[in-house]
């Protein structure tokens, strides 16, 4: 990813923020004061945006569609619950005893740590505090949780600190969930806090697994995750498009499809 790419999407991840900040709906001005730019850097930005359907424009300014809006975990873990499990304990089946692993904050991660309750001698890094309390004190675990402020939506832990902290891993695999998948871009996210730590632990961690269910294929969102090669094994509970089946073979990802559940 160049520089331009980055400067925009990082600045499409503001506006986003800014929006959720000011209750999904904000005028241009305003935006560009918050954000300290031209009113015609967030027209440009806006015009983005819209075209990957999380903005809808409006006269003056825009509003955020209902799916660009993070639901809390609790309402994210009771949507497309079935094909979360399945993606989980496939996740799991991957994971050996005495494996060193990073589990991010998300709704199938969340399920990737209940399937990993069986498993034993664990060190998992996390800035989950609900990943961390369903694995730690069991089965000879080790758990490592990241510190800074906790997000009210989900109990993750991000800023500054978090990623100082995580920078102190080596691990055998980092499993990352993703907001969209695409042929042309890779794994996309439409939080910066969130792709800054993924990218910390993907380059820390000798494999990576990325899990998604089927809704996030061609769902879009503002930013890279980066090299989408740096991706060992794609976990999903049904075969992608043939377009993203080509794409990961060039990439050398695997796509691994779950089992049903037993």
């Amino acid at each position: 990813m160049n520089d331009l790419d980055f400067t925009s999407n990082h600045r499409q991840a503001e506006i986003l923020d800014a929006l959720r900040k000011a209750g999904g709906t904000a005028r241009i001005q305003s935006l560009a004061i918050a954000l300290d730019v031209s009113d015609e850097t967030i027209r440009r930005n806006l015009r983005r945006l819209a075209e990957g359907g999380l903005v809808e424009k409006m006269h003056g300014g825009a509003r955020l569609v209902e799916r660009a809006v993070e639901a809390d975990l609790n309402t994210r873990l009771q949507e497309h619950a079935e094909p979360k499990r399945r993606i989980a304990e496939e996740v799991a089946r991957l994971v050996e005893d005495g494996t060193s692993l990073f589990l991010d904050v998300g709704s199938t991660t969340n399920l990737i740590a209940d399937a990993l309750q069986g498993h034993s001698s664990l060190s998992i890094v996390t800035n989950s505090v609900a990943v961390a309390y369903k694995l730690a004190m069991r089965n000879g675990n080790r758990v490592f949780f990241a510190g800074g402020e906790l997000r009210p939506n989900d109990g993750g832990s991000f800023g500054p600190e978090a990623l100082d902290f995580l920078r102190n891993f080596r691990l055998d695999l980092a499993v990352i969930s993703t907001s969209g998948v695409c042929p042309e871009r890779g794994f996309l996210f439409s939080d910066l806090s969130e792709v800054q730590l993924a990218r910390t632990m993907m380059q820390n961690a000798a494999r990576c697994v990325v899990a998604a269910d089927s809704r996030k294929f061609h769902r879009t969102a503002p930013i890279s995750l980066g090299d989408p090669k740096q991706i060992d094994v794609l976990v999903c509970d049904e075969p992608p498009p043939d377009e993203i089946l080509m794409a990961a073979r060039g990439w050398g990802t695997m796509i691994c499809v779950a089992q049903p559940l037993s």
